[in-house]
């Protein structure tokens, strides 16, 4: 596919995914957006992918849904019916890879792209970054996963307390309630997420894949669903290449050499 509203690149194991809609200045959220996310999603779980960054071009990372085409769309249920389910399908894919994803907030996160960043499984943002839901200010309710994310970040009655209010965070904020994992200058966020995307394509991957799933469930499983979830996984790591050899150098005391296999 070739892109029009955003950018892929990848190298040394690292996939880069820049929000870059040159027509809005918010990088708002459209039909092609999430389309052509869907496709980066599905090209992140190549085995050759490690780490993933998402970030926006501009001074926005996502200022939400493209509220012009949907108002143009001449079947508004079936445009968002459709473009709800392909960005649905791309946010699935990314939370079932094994390469962690990692949230580069330039600027302001709102409604979907407020979304989006909850996503993430490590978090950065900018010190100019606000993060607001937004939806319901146009008598809309949530997409984009961030009713199964937020409460489980922050808590039901905080979670509650953003989607009814719209009530606006600061970047530290959104630090103090456990939204984003780290704060720094605007000119760092995209250094900073390289920099720990490239430690975590030098580790495990397929046991940050396990992790990643472990605690998708944490919430909604019982003890001991959980605990066999937990066994399972941590066998199973006995069937790559990472998991004995990560055993074997910690025994020689040696730093080990990850393949991601």
């Amino acid at each position: 596919m070739n892109y029009e509203t955003l950018k892929f690149e990848l190298a040394d194991g690292i996939a880069t995914i820049t929000l870059d809609r040159k027509d809005s200045p918010a990088n708002a959220l459209n039909a092609q957006l999430a389309e052509e996310l869907f496709d980066a999603s599905v090209r992140c779980g190549a085995a050759n992918v490690r780490a993933v960054i998402i970030t926006g071009a501009g001074k926005m990372f996502c200022g939400g849904g493209d509220l012009a085409e949907m108002d143009a769309a001449p079947d508004k249920h079936a445009h968002l019916t459709r473009m709800a389910t392909m960005l649905h399908a791309g946010l699935s894919r990314f939370a079932h890879i094994d390469a962690p994803v990692i949230m580069a907030l330039n600027g302001t996160a709102g409604g979907g792209g407020f979304s989006l960043a909850l996503s993430g499984d490590y978090v950065i943002a900018s010190e100019k970054a606000k993060f607001v839901s937004a939806y319901t200010a146009s008598g809309l309710t949530p997409d984009g996963s961030s009713t199964y994310y937020l409460a489980k970040h922050i808590g039901l009655l905080r979670a509650k307390e953003l989607m009814l209010t719209n009530r606006v965070l600061t970047a530290q904020e959104a630090l103090d309630w456990g939204l984003v994992n780290k704060v720094v200058a605007p000119a760092e966020v995209l250094p900073e997420a390289q920099s720990i995307a490239r430690h975590i394509a030098a580790g495990p991957t397929a046991a940050y894949g396990g992790v990643k799933r472990l605690l998708d469930t944490a919430f909604s499983d019982g003890l001991e669903t959980q605990l066999d979830r937990e066994t399972r996984s941590i066998a199973d790591a006995m069937r790559t290449s990472d998991g004995p050899a990560g055993i074997a150098s910690f025994l020689a005391k040696q730093t080990p050499t990850f393949t991601g296999k």
